[in-house]
């Protein structure tokens, strides 16, 4: 079994999934300000991976926000490094293009792109009675499951051979 925490950041509320890539099982999801999402990481024992989402440029002018939550991988990524004594690596940051490359095979992809093709992975959210997989994730989560699924496709394999 092999544990994903795949955190989301934003500038001021990180969204974070905690994913057993082994049974495709998401464990816990939410969605918390920046400093008690860095709390909250060491609540996650064992975790095998820390990965989060890394801004990238094309080129663009910028904001405020952008560069907040730039601030906030970095500090995410360091308390997970520094305090987490059960992980097999270092925090992992897996770009958005990626992730839409390697869900959706485009980078023209939306984020409804994103959740349908991890529907038509993980199975429809289902229902309060009967609930699928991927219930009750919504908004910011659906790109932390991204994460999660991504890396667990394309690199966990890899960092488990490597460590």
């Amino acid at each position: 079994m092999v544990k994903i925490l795949a955190i989301d950041p934003g500038p001021a509320e990180s969204a974070f999934v905690l994913y057993d890539s082994a049974t495709t099982t998401i464990l816990a999801y939410g969605k918390l300000p920046n400093k008690e999402c860095m709390e909250q990481m060491l609540a996650f024992t064992p975790v095998d991976f820390c990965v989060i989402e890394m801004i990238s440029s094309y080129g663009m002018a910028v904001g405020k926000e952008v560069f907040e939550t730039i601030y906030w991988v970095g500090r995410l990524a360091q308390a997970w490094d520094t305090h987490c004594l059960t992980k097999i690596a270092p925090a992992v940051r897996l770009y958005r293009g990626e992730i839409k490359m390697h869900l959706c095979h485009s980078m023209r992809a939306k984020d409804s792109n994103i959740r349908q093709a991890l529907i038509d992975r993980l199975g429809k959210p289902g229902t309060k009675k009967a609930p699928g997989k991927t219930y009750g994730i919504s908004g910011d989560e659906w790109s932390s499951l991204a994460v999660a699924v991504c890396f667990a496709d394309m690199k966990g394999a890899k960092w488990v051979e490597q460590s």
